[in-house]
């Protein structure tokens, strides 16, 4: 089964974190077909080095340029239009597969019609996928999810292996920052799109120092609110359900980092 693997990258990326997602792509018991990826707004001196660099060896790699940093929802639509297959497994550019992830959800999807997308679960990890910091494990068949999906995001965004025709048929990616993968499986659940996680990790998701302060302040509170309210006017969760998933939110919001890191490693995973 062929099958596209699509990454967006913008300019603020590490190049070495880059050579190791690359690394880990190229080295999988299952190759992919294509890999798009796109490029979200102009990229540094190294990344446009490093990309051609591994292009040279592997023509299957295909880069799509936007002309300004538009947000990761416009850049996966744009990519999206590029996938030549209609199975697409997500990554992002600083985060590093395991040797079978492909081989995995593609075996799963070709044995699986029934399903629209499968994920699995992470490793955390800082620096080296020698230190590992957590694992973030979710539930792994599809009412399961449905219920996960009520009080958090129940799919590992860049572990996630899809059918480009089911995210269509949901209407895609919308400019919902921070959110935007959240907001995409609910309005797929809502088309009765069929959800799984493998009960495995498939990937290395590389936990930055600053991870624990871009998901705190106002400014995260103010993507999270709304997104709340619009699953509640959709009849997907309770009047109830949103009020306590606000109140929760907003509370881990505006603990100090330290604090909100430690209730991400150690209660949420």
């Amino acid at each position: 089964m062929d099958f596209s693997v699509l990454i967006p990258i913008y300019h603020k990326e590490d190049p070495k974190h880059l050579r190791e997602c690359f690394d880990s792509i190229f080295g999988q018991t299952l190759p992919a077909t294509e890999i798009i990826l796109v490029e979200d707004g102009p990229l540094t001196t190294e990344l446009y080095d490093t990309i051609s660099e591994y292009q040279h060896n592997h023509p299957e790699l295909k880069t799509i340029q936007l002309p300004e940093n538009g947000g990761i929802g416009h850049a996966l639509n744009e990519g999206l239009k590029h996938c030549s297959y209609d199975l697409v497994a997500r990554m992002d550019a600083d985060d590093i597969c395991k040797p079978d992830r492909f081989e995995a959800q593609v075996r799963f999807m070709e044995s699986h019609p029934k399903y629209d997308i499968v994920g699995s679960w992470a490793d955390e990890f800082s620096d080296s996928i020698s230190n590992i910091l957590s694992t973030r494990k979710l539930p792994e068949d599809h009412e399961a999810i449905i219920q996960f999906s009520k009080k958090r995001n129940p799919m590992n965004h860049p572990t996630v292996m899809f059918r480009h025709q089911a995210v269509k048929a949901a209407g895609y990616y919308i400019n919902t920052p921070q959110v935007e993968d959240y907001d995409l499986w609910v309005r797929m659940i809502l088309k009765d799109c069929q959800f799984y996680n493998i009960q495995r990790s498939l990937l290395y998701f590389r936990m930055s120092d600053d991870f624990a302060r871009r998901r705190g302040g106002w400014n995260y509170s103010r993507r999270e609110i709304p997104l709340q309210i619009s699953f509640y006017k959709k009849g997907y969760i309770s009047w109830w359900r949103m009020a306590q998933n606000i109140t929760i939110r907003t509370i881990i919001r505006m603990l100090p980092s330290h604090w909100r890191r430690k209730i991400y490693l150690r209660l949420l995973r």
